[in-house]
């Protein structure tokens, strides 16, 4: 499937929305990056209140969170959508809900998130497990650590 791009640039980005409809039952890898690709995440404290927040069970309704990386200055996540959410709530709800959780613990931020976010529908023929390990070797491809066990900012529903 094509890879959809959303958020920032008015006219391409809204262009790439238009007719855009989300499939339930669909897997998708998204990215979304911290505003102005702040590196938020390189202090402990706040990658730890975003892997926490995460795992709020409220605000998923049926749709399965797979797997995710937190980055210096991005989030990755691998969900399959219920029929009761669409991408585009997941995103928004994901973001204001770490932001509230990041703000909440009075640590000086501004704006967390980007409006933009990235993602991609996984072929019915890619093997959902291959996509999460990719993902969560993003710290080791990254340079960030040897090995990804080694990484405290990441988990799989297959662990």
């Amino acid at each position: 499937m094509a890879t959809h791009f959303h958020g920032e640039r008015a006219s391409g980005h809204r262009a790439l929305r238009r007719g855009r409809t989300s499939i339930p039952g669909q897997t998708y890898l998204i990215t979304f990056t911290t505003y102005q690709r702040a590196r938020l995440f390189e202090v402990s404290e706040c990658a730890s209140l975003v892997s926490r927040s995460l795992h709020a069970l409220d605000i998923w309704k049926g749709t399965a969170l797979l797997a995710w990386t937190v980055m210096p200055d991005h989030l990755h996540l691998l969900v399959t959508l219920s029929h009761a959410e669409d991408l585009q709530g997941v995103v928004q709800k994901v973001k204001s809900n770490t932001a509230r959780e990041l703000k909440s613990h009075d640590l000086g931020l501004g704006q967390v998130w980007a409006r933009a976010f990235h993602d991609r529908a996984l072929r019915w023929d890619e093997d959902v497990r291959s996509v999460a390990r990719y993902l969560v070797l993003n710290p080791v491809r990254a340079g960030l650590v040897s090995r990804v066990g080694d990484y405290p900012y990441w988990n799989a529903v297959w662990l």
